[in-house]
C-alpha cells in the first residue's frame, strides 16, 4: 500500500550559507532587491565611529581601547557593517588590520563628516568632557626646557594639562591608541590615523669635554675623523642611536661604529656625563648652548652643513575639532617660532 503522503511534493532543501555570512541567498537577494526598491541601508552611527577607529589605529584591539568598548563588540559593529555593505571592509595582514579598497574609499568620504560630527557631539552632548585634562606627552628634557612655559599661559586660562614624558616611540602608540591627546616628537610620526606639523628644526653638534679632547685627540681628529671616533666611548640616549645614527650618515655618510659607554635617555643627563668626561655625545646644540659658551663642553666637529632634527607636533586625525587641544597646538606652534 502507498503510503498516503508518497505524492506530496518534497520540500526543496536550503542551501547553506557561505562561509563568513549570516544570511543564505534568498535573504540577501530580497535585501537587495529591497534597496533597489528605495528601503536603504541600516546605518548607524555607531558602527561609523568603530570604523573609523579601526581604520586609524589599524587594530581592533587598539580601537576598542579607544572607543572603551570590548574587541568583540568592534568586531561585530564591523561585520555587520560588511553584512549590510556587502563588501569587506578590513583584511587581517602581517602588518595589522589592513583596510580594502572599498574600506578605503568608505573612510575617505566620510572623515571630514565624521570629525565634524564627532566634534559636535562633544561641544552639545558630552559637556563634562571639558573637565577632563589635556593629555601631553614628550621628551623629559623637552618637557622641562620647551613645554612648560607655553602651557603655563594655558593652565593660568582654566586648561587642565597632564605631561607624561618619554621616549617618541612609546609616546606615539599611546596617542594611537587614545592614552594621550597630542605629542612633541622627536622622530617624524609614520603611523596611521596620525597626523603631524613639523614644529622646529634642532641643529646636532658632536661634543666633548675639554679634558678628553685633550687627553683622546690632542691633534684634532685628522683626515679620518670616523676611524678616530671609532676609538672612543659614546653616551646615547637610546640603544638604536637615533641622534648619531643621524648625525654619521648626515656627516660621514655611514652607520656608526663606535662603542656605547652608557645609555641615558634624557639628553640633560647626557649633557652632564658628558661633561664629566663620560665619553662623547650628539646633542641638540640649543641643549648645550650655554656648556659651549662657558667652555664646559667642545664640539669636536664643524661640519659646513651640520644636521639637522626636526620635531614634530602630532595628534589624532581630527582630533584638533576639539576647541582646547586647537589652542594647545597653536600655541606650541607660535612659541616654537622663538626656540632656538
Amino acid at each position: 500500500m502507498r503510503h498516503p503522503l508518497a505524492d506530496r511534493p518534497t520540500r526543496q532543501r536550503r542551501e547553506p550559507c557561505p562561509p563568513g555570512t549570516r544570511h543564505g541567498p534568498r535573504r540577501t537577494a530580497r535585501r537587495a532587491n529591497s534597496r533597489r526598491q528605495g528601503a536603504g541601508y541600516s546605518m548607524q552611527l555607531s558602527w561609523l565611529q568603530t570604523f573609523m577607529a579601526v581604520y586609524h589605529t589599524g587594530s581592533f584591539t587598539k580601537a576598542a581601547r579607544q572607543l572603551g568598548v570590548s574587541q568583540p563588540t568592534v568586531t561585530q559593529q564591523i561585520r555587520t557593517m560588511e553584512v549590510e555593505i556587502g563588501h569587506l571592509l578590513f583584511e587581517r595582514s602581517t602588518k595589522g588590520t589592513v583596510p580594502t579598497p572599498r574600506g578605503t574609499i568608505l573612510a575617505q568620504d566620510i572623515r571630514e563628516s565624521m570629525s565634524e560630527l564627532n566634534a559636535a557631539i562633544d561641544r552639545h552632548f558630552a559637556p563634562t568632557d571639558t573637565d577632563r585634562p589635556l593629555r601631553l606627552g614628550t621628551t623629559a628634557e623637552l618637557a622641562s626646557t620647551r613645554v612648560i612655559p607655553p602651557l603655563a599661559s594655558l593652565v593660568s586660562t582654566g586648561i587642565d594639562v597632564r605631561v607624561l614624558t618619554g621616549i617618541s616611540h612609546d609616546l606615539l602608540s599611546r596617542l594611537g591608541e587614545g592614552f594621550l591627546d597630542v605629542v612633541i616628537s622627536t622622530t617624524r610620526p609614520r603611523r596611521r590615523g596620525i597626523e603631524a606639523t613639523p614644529l622646529c628644526d634642532e641643529e646636532l653638534v658632536l661634543v666633548a669635554s675639554p679634558q678628553l679632547t685633550a687627553e683622546v685627540f690632542p691633534d684634532g681628529l685628522g683626515d679620518d675623523p670616523e676611524q678616530r671616533l671609532a676609538k672612543t666611548t659614546l653616551i646615547a640616549y637610546a640603544e638604536t642611536l637615533p641622534l648619531v645614527r643621524q648625525y654619521w650618515r648626515h656627516v660621514f655618510d655611514s652607520d656608526p661604529d663606535v662603542h656605547v659607554g652608557a645609555v641615558i635617555p634624557d639628553l640633560r643627563g647626557i649633557l652632564a656625563a658628558v661633561a664629566a668626561g663620560a665619553g662623547i655625545a650628539v646633542l641638540p646644540r640649543c641643549l648645550c648652548s650655554t656648556a659651549l659658551a662657558t667652555g664646559e663642553l667642545v664640539t669636536l666637529l664643524e661640519p659646513e652643513e651640520p644636521p639637522i632634527n626636526t620635531l614634530y607636533l602630532a595628534v589624532r586625525n581630527g582630533a584638533l575639532q576639539d576647541y582646547r587641544l586647537s589652542q594647545v597646538h597653536t600655541e606650541l606652534l607660535r612659541c616654537a617660532q622663538q626656540w632656538t
